[in-house]
């Protein structure tokens, strides 16, 4: 059939919304939203017949097209940010929203989500208040500072403190702490947005505390200190401690600043984990300004923290860019109710999940994966290959870069469905689970499962592979 003659055979919007009305499911629908996807669908069809794709006007009959345009409908209806399983065994994975909030932080959001709040009103003085009043209090009761306050997230914490005290001033640091963080931001780069004039000392392995001093000028205004919480440098190395350089600071009377990056207020190698600088340590060594993340080791919203001595955290605080910066009352409400936790470190420990999952015994990640394998076995699904293997998993986040975290895995292999092909199924279930293909095995890490969420696996294997129980069958992709 000639191409025009085929294009005469498109139904008409109007024909398709008729035809969309007898589906009781999306009688509800906006108008607007299923003419806009009739009138997608029908272009993509118009392309087809020019593009010689389809040749039988079939192929263009409205029954034809009402599943697509259904389709595209319940992808247009449905929400962009969902909730997804974490099977990979990276417990801060930050493409999957980082860490989870603790019920507590969860509560304190829907409390104030929903109602009025005293977000930046004094309910002592009637006054207007500042909207850090919440958590600063916390903040300095938790790590022992002399004055806090938060901004959206850690880059931008060093960001507003350069800016207050380095802009136009020379900051030291050493060559080997000129780090990159998550999506390609640059010390050296937030530096240089700042204003700071940056001023390199040391070398990539080895800095010494005479390498600061001898840099130190009229036009020194602040000695800084990153920590490489995403990477470490191995064997020949030195570094210069947190308290040698306030001692240093003070004799010039310049501030010190540490950027802990991740930053924790727990120190994690009683539980066998690397360990890390802690936040109250830092403040303890001399420093006048610390900086972390809240979402990371913390364990609460995406935020970052800037704790220290009052006359610094003033300075920042009146920064005009520190408007740009700030949190809305959502994370604030969030953060308060991870911090209130913090009062009680075995609370802590408990409550907060990234806390309690990079602090699980290894027996109860063999107990989880064993019941998980029980589970899945009992659906007796032929043609498929499962057993539970040592895993190691992560902290992520780029934190704890060296820690090996000792899990337990469900290996899953099939002599019908490739890994790649069950690890697509998997991802595109609702909710869906995403874990990681090795050695032709679609592998489940069950340290970053959530409770219930062992069931739902269960269900998806039911769902995807078997939907006709106790008949046994697969479902196989088409090539």
């Amino acid at each position: 059939m000639a191409t025009q003659q085929l294009l005469r055979h498109l139904p008409g919007v109007d024909t398709l919304l008729l035809e969309m009305e007898t589906l009781k499911e999306w009688t509800d629908a906006p108008h607007s939203l299923k003419a806009r996807i009739i009138r997608e669908v029908l272009e993509e069809k118009r392309r087809d017949v020019l593009e010689n794709r389809i040749q039988d006007a079939k192929d263009l009959a409205a029954a034809i097209l009402i599943p697509r345009i259904t389709e595209k409908l319940e992808r247009a209806v449905s929400p962009n940010l969902q909730r997804t399983i974490n099977a990979t065994g990276v417990v801060v994975h930050t493409n999957l929203g980082r860490s989870l909030l603790a019920g507590e932080a969860l509560e304190r959001i829907m409390a104030v989500a929903s109602h009025y709040s005293n977000l930046e009103f004094s309910l002592e003085s009637g006054k207007r208040g500042l909207r850090y009043t919440a958590v600063s209090s916390l903040l300095t009761e938790i790590t022992g500072a002399e004055a806090a306050m938060v901004v959206n997230n850690n880059a931008a914490a060093v960001l507003l403190c350069l800016d207050t005290l380095t802009k136009g001033r020379e900051a030291i640091v050493s060559r080997g702490e000129l780090v990159e963080i998550g999506g390609s931001f640059r010390i050296p780069d937030v530096m240089a947005k700042s204003g700071a004039i940056l001023k390199e000392v040391g070398t990539t392995n080895r800095t010494h505390l005479k390498d600061y001093e001898e840099a130190i000028g009229e036009n020194t205004g602040l000695l800084l200190k990153v920590h490489t919480s995403n990477f470490q440098i191995m064997g020949f190395t030195a570094s210069v401690s947190m308290d040698q350089l306030a001692t240093l600071g003070r004799k010039h009377g310049i501030p010190v600043m540490d950027d802990l990056g991740s930053g924790t207020f727990v120190d994690f190698s009683p539980f066998g984990l690397s360990k890390e600088p802690t936040v109250q340590e830092s403040l303890k060594a001399g420093a006048d300004i610390v900086t972390f993340s809240g979402d990371k080791l913390l364990g609460g919203p995406q935020a970052g923290i800037i704790v220290g001595r009052k006359e610094w955290i003033e300075k920042i605080r009146s920064n005009p860019l520190t408007r740009a910066l700030r949190i809305d009352k959502l994370t604030l409400a969030a953060l308060e109710g991870t911090l209130r936790l913090y009062r009680d470190p075995e609370k802590a420990m408990a409550s907060i999940p990234t806390l309690r999952m990079l602090t699980m015994d290894e027996s109860l990640c063999t107990e989880k994966a064993t019941t998980l394998h029980k589970k899945l076995m009992a659906l007796g699904l032929q043609g498929f290959d499962m057993e539970v293997l040592p895993s190691t998993a992560r902290a992520g986040g780029g934190s704890l870069p060296t820690q090996d975290l000792p899990s337990r895995c469900i290996s899953i292999k099939s002599r019908d469905v490739s890994a790649a092909s069950m690890e697509r199924q998997f991802r595109n279930f609702q909710p869906p689970i995403i874990g990681r293909v090795e050695s032709d095995a679609f592998l489940m890490d069950v340290r970053t499962l959530q409770q219930g969420e062992e069931d739902i696996i269960v269900t998806a294997f039911s769902t995807l592979f078997c939907p006709e129980p106790l008949l046994p069958c697969i479902k196989k992709e088409k090539p």
